[in-house]
């Protein structure tokens, strides 16, 4: 897949996968095959959480139970072979997302602590008040906090690129947004309240023909869509394992070797430190220099064999299966009358959020449940979304390579029988 069409999969593409049988693939998910009030289990909740394959299970049991020892500098046995597997998680890493150097991938807990450190090393260190960060109408609150944080801190300005009724970027601002006094242009790639896959490359090319490096929050496109770093060029980049099929706790943050030597580290203590006296310290070399403390090895163990069950199935199948599933759902969704969809982009991910006049989703949410579908409801960490949307929460459906059109249908009858409740 080039730069260019990694960013968009088209609502009229070819979509047929003969070759993806969805049922071998469930079976290898042990959550799945439950029952939740008397019913099949049908778990659309995935933006907010996937599910974990057996194998990745398998590779962090096997390390609790095998190998569980803390990680480098260890000269027996069980040290090594967990400094061999947490350092092959960051080589899948790498891989993965086609970074350089395994030197610029930085083990976090998660997207949200990725943003952060972003924020408190790169943006403390070179921002200064009068300086402008540039953000998204659409972004998670993890990609908007940090940031005001910051802004009390050094007195940077917090600038929003506004969306249209679509739930798509207003482009033409972005020129007017960026400008000699912006330091930073920080995006979500794909939004966990509108499904909306962003024009990624297109923004980093304008923010880099004026300087401005920029950073990607990627926690809801790594688990659908594959990512280059560097064909896309990005500065940072944030994702999170629970939302790509790995453990929660671990996530890692990209960076391009040149910023993140500059930076200064986040946090201090073990691990990122060659040399300590009571006068001064000399830090680690990358990625450890970002790294203080006894790491999560059994997540970042887990997250590397969910990215080795990703890379099995092919994330460009995954996306053409998921991609059915969301034509499958939106046509579903839209004919039940008194539903409206909230998000209509051109391009989307395998996320519909919607409403119901007169219901609040969370009694939706409720009596959905007692059919046995899981979705999310609320306002998804993207307040202000709601907001533009005049809407105090949604009702949100998001879609996995382990979804069915059959459970799309459980999602419709369940709400069928919410509305013949609440109306």
């Amino acid at each position: 897949m080039n730069a260019a069409s990694q960013n968009t999969l088209p609502l009229n593409s070819a979509v047929a996968e003969t070759d993806f049988d969805v049922e071998a693939i469930r079976r290898d998910f042990p959550v799945l095959h439950q029952e939740i009030n008397g019913h099949p289990l049908a778990y659309l909740d995935n933006a907010a959480s996937s599910q974990r394959p057996q194998s990745v299970i398998d590779a962090v049991r096997f390390y609790e139970e095998h190998d569980h020892a803390n990680v480098h500098r260890g000269v027996h046995t069980l040290s090594q072979r967990a400094t061999d597997a947490y350092e092959g998680g960051r080589e899948k890493i790498r891989a993965f997302i086609n970074a350089e150097s395994s030197q610029e991938i930085i083990f976090v807990r998660g997207a949200t602590e990725a943003i952060n450190l972003v924020a408190q090393s790169y943006g403390r260190s070179r921002m200064q008040a009068g300086d402008e960060i540039v953000i998204t109408t659409m972004e998670h609150h993890s990609n908007i906090v940090p940031w005001q944080l910051l802004a009390e801190q050094t007195g940077v300005r917090l600038r929003v690129i506004p969306i249209t009724r679509r739930g798509e970027l207003e482009l033409d601002a972005v020129d007017e947004l960026l400008n000699e006094r912006t330091r930073l242009l920080s995006v979500v790639y794909i939004s966990n309240a509108l499904g909306t896959i962003n024009p990624v490359k297109t923004l980093i090319d304008k923010a880099h023909s004026r300087g401005i490096p920029v950073m990607l929050d990627a926690a809801q496109a790594a688990p659908h869509t594959r990512i280059d770093v560097q064909a896309l060029d990005c500065d940072f980049l944030a994702l999170s394992g629970h939302k790509m099929y790995g453990p929660t706790g671990i996530g890692i943050l990209y960076g391009k070797r040149s910023l993140l030597e500059a930076m200064p580290p986040y946090q201090g203590g073990g691990e990122m430190i060659l040399a300590v006296n009571f006068e001064r310290s000399v830090y680690n070399e990358l990625p450890y220099k970002f790294e203080a403390g006894t790491p999560n090895i059994s997540g970042a163990i887990g997250l590397g064999a969910a990215v080795d069950y990703l890379q099995g199935i092919g994330l460009e199948r995954i996306s053409r299966y998921e991609h059915k599933l969301l034509r499958y759902a939106t046509e579903k969704l839209e004919s039940i009358p008194e539903l409206k969809i909230v998000g209509t982009a051109r391009e989307k991910a395998s996320v519909i959020s919607f409403t119901v006049d007169g219901v609040h989703p969370h009694d939706l949410g409720t009596i959905v449940d007692s059919e046995g579908v899981a979705i999310r409801t609320g306002h998804h960490c993207a307040m202000p979304v709601m907001e533009f949307f005049g809407v105090p929460a949604t009702a949100r459906a998001s879609f996995a390579f382990y979804n069915t059109t059959a459970e799309i249908d459980a999602l419709a009858n369940a709400l069928q029988t919410a509305l013949g409740v609440l109306r």
